[in-house]
């Protein structure tokens, strides 16, 4: 068993933060998910340091489907993260936390009208859209409030990632996102361009979970900007903003140098 931050074996019982497991088990029941503030805080400015976020104005999202509660939301705030939800359900938690609405990503490839509905009024900061049923209905709902709203297109960029199949996320035939088949993603893009009420600022793109390498985000960010590239040269529109989906697991797994990661991302 691998100990992270604050475990520790004393007198052959793992003990959190100084607490024996057997203690919390007694007083809190189980099954029971304990959390580690100090090393959740670590990994948060470890992020937010490697990608030079306070220097260069980058920004570091925390996925909202890893775990989240009002006590995660404020403390992703005090850490400086944006944040990423995927449901109606998440962006309320997140609301009710009193989490600056501006910075949070909504994710998702089946939103409901009314996810949308709630994120546009509530006034989130930028929708990922999958779809064009999903753009138009953005755009529908942004002009029923009166609003502008900001959207990524995601993208599956067509790299096979070396992880399981369930959770690859950046080939061709994913479920996800709008893919470079014909014109498909320059289609998405003038139709976007098109709409009064949302105004497309940024790519994304996410390849999948558990990589253990860091040569295939080198290339997503590489084949990213060429469609930024593509976009600028065939529509005279500029991208502004780039998210490129990191992976937490594999770092933690296989202890992979986080600035090392950085680097090969930003180098681009």
């Amino acid at each position: 068993m691998k100990l992270f931050g604050a475990m520790e074996i004393k007198e052959n019982e793992l003990c959190i933060g100084g607490i024996k497991a057997t203690k919390l088990a007694k007083d809190y029941g189980t099954p029971l998910y304990v959390m580690d503030e100090k090393l959740i805080r670590d990994i948060c400015r470890g992020y937010v340091k490697s990608f030079k976020c306070k220097e260069d104005g980058n920004r570091v999202a925390y996925a909202g489907k890893a775990f989240l509660t009002v006590g995660m939301c404020k403390l992703i705030k005090e850490e400086g993260l944006c944040l990423d939800v995927v449901s109606g359900g998440e962006l309320y938690t997140a609301h009710k936390a009193g989490y600056p609405l501006e910075n949070i990503y909504f994710h998702g490839n089946n939103k409901t009208l009314e996810e949308i509905d709630l994120g546009v009024k509530l006034g989130v900061g930028r929708f990922i859209v999958d779809n064009l049923w999903e753009m138009e209905k953005v755009n529908e709902i942004a002009n029923k409030y009166n609003k502008v709203q900001k959207i990524y297109l995601r993208l599956t960029p067509g790299i096979e990632a070396h992880t399981h199949d369930y959770i690859k996320t950046g080939q061709l035939d994913s479920k996800f996102g709008f893919a470079p088949i014909a014109d498909n993603i320059m289609n998405a893009v003038k139709i976007a361009l098109s709409f009064d009420n949302i105004d497309l600022v940024g790519l994304h793109c996410h390849i999948g979970s558990q990589i253990f390498d860091t040569e295939p985000f080198g290339d997503a960010a590489e084949i990213m900007l060429k469609f930024i590239d593509d976009i600028r040269q065939e529509t005279g529109h500029t991208i502004q903003e780039l998210d490129l989906v990191v992976v937490l697991e594999y770092i933690i797994q296989k202890e992979i140098n986080l600035r090392k990661h950085q680097n090969i991302v930003m180098s681009y």
